[in-house]
């Protein structure tokens, strides 16, 4: 019996209990695709949901996927390609003609055929767009002449928009006579002469209002607009702030051209925060599927910086090398100044830079951040400072050595405590993205002022003298 035969359909064989698909599985299905079995393997596929599929070809090694794709050709289409990671959906594209590339396109929304192809070179973009229908080819062109990550990328031109005179009734019959219409939509949108929206009405009260009620009766007239400029961070903040599933795009002059719903923000949420975490680090994307040479060229630029702020470092060390010549002990415990400030400079700097994203952090409270995490930095400075002194005298029984270490202590999480306020927070103001530089400026302070003020007050108490 083969192993294609090992896992039926639909029986659960081909995920675990984490909605994960099973390595037994997917490597069923690639021994399939290497044994020529291309109608066994789309008969192991078929069942998967879309989002399955693509995490199919997430785990497929890259020199393998074009064969999986030959072989279940006909199940990859735009649902799949909507849902698969971006380097390997570029991958496989890349494998694909100009006009399969454009069938796929033309079956989704504007916004995910917009994703597709915003990332292929200039010229099969074009090709592509060729292939497509006008009305299609006209929709995407103009989404793609908004700057990336705006709400002109992130929306879709599909949706149901009705003048204010309608009465319910006209609405109904409608939405029942006219098939092109989008089917995934929670709300219509009320626009006036000019095309401008005025409010909107739920489904649910479309569905529960007589058909003789004017649809400017019923709709609701607050709503959130979106410019199409706007960067898809804030939207995302604005679906989060006022509860949103959907909400009207509008262009500078005022006009509907689109909406935004909140599956799509979902997957931008998710992105800008592990964007923000990976930037912190200097790890670029952090993609696991992101080509060897790009991901070298991304970290190699942020090590190379840091070895620049390490150097600034081990010059403040140098300027006290005779005194650490003359009393070794400063050399085993400087570190531990240095390593503890940066560790909770870390932790304020995560915490701010979380706050500027999610706008919890604003003008009109910097202050009282700065006040309270200097006052979180004393208060851990002096139970570090104690805890730290303490051990240093029952280790080496040195009084003059703890208090100074214990000194240090408080120091140096004093200015990790600012430092983790006023760097992030000074970039933001600068226009520069304080997930980006923060940590290195962070980094460089707290590791000279642990040296500076341990091994300074180390000369001044006159150790090692």
């Amino acid at each position: 019996m083969s192993e294609t035969e090992l896992l039926p359909e639909n029986d659960g064989a081909q995920l675990d209990e984490d909605d994960r698909l099973k390595p037994e599985f997917v490597r069923a299905v690639l021994d399939a695709v290497e044994a020529g079995d291309a109608e066994g393997a789309r008969a192991l596929v078929e069942p998967l949901h879309p989002a399955d599929i693509a995490d199919l070809f997430e785990l497929t090694p890259a020199d393998c996927r074009a064969a999986l794709a030959s072989a279940i050709t006909d199940l990859l289409d735009g649902d799949v390609f909507a849902e698969m990671n971006d380097y390997v959906r570029e991958d496989l594209i890349d494998s694909l003609s100009a006009s399969q590339v454009a069938d796929i396109a033309s079956e989704l929304d504007t916004d995910d055929a917009v994703a597709i192809i915003e990332d292929m070179e200039p010229a099969d973009q074009r090709e592509v767009l060729r292939a497509l229908d006008p009305d299609d080819r006209a929709a995407i062109e103009e989404a793609l002449s908004y700057p990336e990550e705006s709400a002109g990328r992130l929306m879709q031109r599909e949706l149901i928009a009705v003048p204010e005179h309608w009465r319910v009734g006209d609405v109904l019959d409608y939405l029942r006579t006219h098939d092109a219409l989008t089917t995934d939509f929670w709300e219509i949108f009320v626009v006036d002469p000019a095309h401008k929206p005025i409010g909107t009405v739920a489904l649910s009260w479309i569905l529960r209002t007589p058909r003789g009620i004017a649809i400017s009766d019923v709709m609701q007239r607050e709503q959130t607009l979106i410019p199409v400029d706007m960067d898809q961070e804030e939207v995302a903040l604005r679906f989060q702030k006022y509860a949103l599933i959907s909400a009207a795009v509008t262009d500078t002059g005022g006009r509907l051209v689109g909406m935004i719903t909140v599956d799509d923000i979902v997957h931008i949420i998710s992105e800008e925060a592990s964007e923000d975490i990976l930037r912190l680090s200097g790890a670029g994307d952090g993609d696991i599927n992101e080509p060897i040479l790009l991901t070298v060229r991304t970290r190699i630029t942020w090590l190379v910086v840091n070895l620049g702020t390490a150097m600034i470092a081990a010059s403040v060390v140098g300027a006290f090398q005779g005194q650490i010549a003359r009393f070794a002990l400063l050399a085993v415990l400087m570190p531990i100044v240095s390593g503890m400030g940066g560790n909770a400079g870390t932790q304020t700097l995560a915490v701010v830079v979380r706050a500027l994203a999610t706008n919890q952090l604003t003008s009109s409270n910097t202050a009282r951040m700065i006040l309270r995490e200097f006052r979180i930095a004393a208060a851990n400075g002096a139970m570090l400072g104690v805890l730290v002194g303490t051990g240093t005298y029952l280790a080496f029984g040195n009084v003059g050595l703890a208090i100074v270490i214990a000194m240090a202590m408080v120091i140096n999480n004093l200015i990790a405590g600012l430092a983790g306020v006023l760097v992030p927070v000074s970039l933001e103001r600068a226009g520069v993205d304080p997930a980006v530089s923060s940590a290195v400026f962070v980094t460089t302070m707290t590791d000279v002022m642990g040296f500076l003020s341990f091994l300074g007050l180390a000369t001044l108490w006159g150790l090692g003298g």
